[in-house]
């Protein structure tokens, strides 16, 4: 977990959720972005349950129905990748 806090993201316990707010310095990064976590869902089989963005920012949330697992991290983890790849930040 402690990797995905120097990631940026912060976690709550109830319930359990992880959240970030990624910004970018224009709507073409936030679209590349959007796009890329579109990507990395499909892959995993997973998705974020809450994504709400405006022309340069994006919030995630990624929540869990018990405690938050391998797959929810994984999720995370290459989501904030997906974010410096197309020069975001947290």
């Amino acid at each position: 977990m402690d990797d995905l806090a120097a990631l940026g993201w912060t976690t709550q316990s109830r319930p359990p959720a992880l959240f970030q707010r990624f910004a970018f310095a224009s709507y073409g990064q936030t679209r590349a972005f959007l796009d890329r976590v579109a990507e990395v869902q499909d892959a995993l089989g997973r998705a974020a349950q809450n994504i709400s963005f405006g022309p340069t920012y994006v919030n995630i949330t990624i929540a869990a129905e018990g405690e938050l697992g391998d797959g929810e991290h994984e999720l995370a983890r290459r989501i904030a990748a997906a974010a410096l790849a197309v020069g975001g930040a947290a």
